[in-house]
This record gives C-alpha cells, sequence and structure tokens, in this order.
C-alpha cells in the first residue's frame, strides 16, 4: 500500500490482551467449553429483548363516548348468582327433634358372656385347656375346675354345695366344705461327717402334704408350706431363721438381706443348708392339687 507523502505517519496502538483472559482462553479451548460460552453470551443479550418485547395482542379501542358496545352472548350454564348467606343461629329443638338422647342414661351395657365357651383361648391369646372333675354325695356336690394355659400356669377353682333335701348348699340348710391345696414332695437329706465325708439319703417321697407342715419334720424345721399364691397358683415356702444358705430357683417374695417367703414352681429343687451342722436338705415339689380340708358350719 502506498503512502500518501506530506502526511502525518498514523502509528497503530499497541494493544496487549492480559494475561488471565489469555488462560482462561485457552483453558475454555483446551476444556471444549468455548462453544456454552458462546450460547450464554447469546442468551444473556438476547433475554431482555424477549422480555421487554410488546404485546403482540393489539389493545382494545377505547369506547367511545354515546356508544354503548352491543353484549357478548353468554355460554348456557355460565351464569352464576350470589346469594347471601344467613344462617344465624342453631334453633336446639329442632336439631334434638327426631333422637333426643339423655347424656346422664347409660345407653351401653356390659358384654354378654353366656355363649362362651371353656377352654378356648384367655385375654393376652394363648391357648388353654380346662378339665372339670364333679363329685357328689348324699349330701354334697364338689366340682373342681382345673385350668392349664400354655405359659405353663394352672388356675385351679373349686365350688362345694352342700345341704339336704330341696335346697342343697343354702343358707342354714347344712354344712360347708373346706377346700385347701396340698402337695406331693420330694425330700433328699445330705449330711456331713467329722470325718469330711457326706451321706445322703434315699429320696423321701411325701404325698398330699397339707398347710402348714414343717419340713422335714418338726424337730428340724427348715422351711414349712404355707399354700399357694391367689396369684400365681404356685407353692409357697416359709424359710426358717435356722437356714444359713438357699440355692434354687425361686422367687423372694418377702425378705431383705435373708428371704424368708419364697415361691417355688412344680418341679424346681430347692436345697435348704439348715443347723450347725450345715445339714442340707433338697426339697421338690412334685404336684399340687386341691383336698377337702374339713366341714364347717353354714352361716345362718
Amino acid at each position: 500500500m502506498k503512502r500518501l507523502k506530506g502526511g502525518p505517519e498514523l502509528k497503530m496502538p499497541d494493544l496487549k490482551v492480559p494475561d488471565f483472559l489469555v488462560d482462561l482462553y485457552w483453558d475454555l479451548r483446551d476444556r471444549r467449553l468455548l462453544p456454552l460460552v458462546g450460547l450464554a453470551i447469546v442468551a444473556i443479550v438476547a433475554v431482555p429483548f424477549l422480555l421487554g418485547g410488546g404485546s403482540t395482542e393489539e389493545e382494545a379501542a377505547p369506547a367511545i363516548a354515546g356508544v354503548s358496545s352491543a353484549p357478548s352472548p353468554e355460554p348456557a350454564g355460565a351464569k352464576l348468582t350470589v346469594v347471601e348467606a344467613n344462617p344465624g343461629l342453631r334453633d336446639y329443638r329442632k336439631r334434638l327433634r327426631e333422637h333426643p338422647t339423655d347424656p346422664f342414661v347409660q345407653r351401653y351395657t356390659s358384654p354378654q358372656l353366656g355363649g362362651t365357651k371353656l377352654g378356648g383361648s384367655d385375654e393376652e391369646g394363648s391357648a388353654s385347656s380346662t378339665s372339670t372333675v364333679t363329685k357328689s354325695t348324699s349330701s354334697s356336690t364338689t366340682k373342681v375346675t382345673k385350668t392349664e394355659k400354655s405359659d405353663g400356669t394352672t388356675t385351679t377353682e373349686v365350688v362345694s354345695e352342700t345341704g339336704s333335701g330341696s335346697n342343697p348348699g343354702g343358707a342354714g340348710s347344712g354344712e360347708l366344705t373346706l377346700f385347701s391345696f396340698a402337695v406331693d414332695l420330694k425330700i433328699v437329706r445330705t449330711e456331713t461327717k467329722p470325718d469330711g465325708s457326706k451321706e445322703t439319703s434315699d429320696p423321701e417321697i411325701r404325698h398330699r402334704v397339707v398347710p402348714p407342715a414343717a419340713l422335714p419334720s418338726e424337730k428340724e424345721q427348715a422351711a414349712t408350706y404355707m399354700g399357694i399364691s391367689p396369684k400365681t397358683q404356685q407353692p409357697l415356702f416359709l424359710v426358717s431363721d435356722a437356714v444359713s444358705s438357699l440355692f434354687g430357683e425361686a422367687h423372694c417374695l418377702s425378705g431383705a438381706e435373708t428371704c424368708q417367703l419364697i415361691e417355688v414352681a412344680p418341679g424346681l429343687p430347692m436345697t435348704y443348708v439348715y443347723g450347725p451342722n450345715s445339714t442340707r436338705y433338697k426339697i421338690t415339689v412334685l404336684k399340687v392339687e386341691p383336698v377337702v380340708a374339713g366341714q364347717a358350719d353354714a352361716p345362718r
């Protein structure tokens, strides 16, 4: 290109791009992000024009004074009617006119248990079996109901009617039969001799031991059978003060440092270390059953 003579010499300014822009450009190029950056710049520039553009719909022309436009026809079913709501207070006579009820009158009764059967499920849903034994004599009738639950507990109910004539068991008609719960026991005695050897006796079986009964004897009262618990139907034993140690699985009902009253399930042996010679008595309850304890005069 020819340069004009006599004119001033023009020099292009020496522009230099900042280093961080150069680094940013090459970094975006290496990562292949330049197209995305370009699209973002175009979107940023185009959004204000798209949002700020005028509406394509033409504005309605202003109505000319004195000239009313014809009403547009309304579609069927589009008419809306507004009605003022004024419910006021509800009249209690109208509200209770058809089915008046007194809140102080009991409307529900207890469930009828006439159709229930023995031997079904109890309240906790565990199965149980019931056996009933009836013993009748000329002057009395004894009915013993024994219920065994699946958890191992046994409930025994004894009903006795004593009397004569057409009014058996009535007041002043005769005598009442008293019942108790007897146990079958197995007792094993182990004694320590002076030379240190131990001598164990043969097992002794006792049938129908009625409370209260000193065990193993009146002279050596290691424990006393007191009957059964009304809650769990398990035998109760009163431990003597002469017992120094007690071994076995039992439930202590009374006593802090030394247990005085224990509850033992049938089949679980209990060992009582008794007296100064530390004689051991191993007592096991084999069976519990109701027995007739005697007669008493009926109340008059």
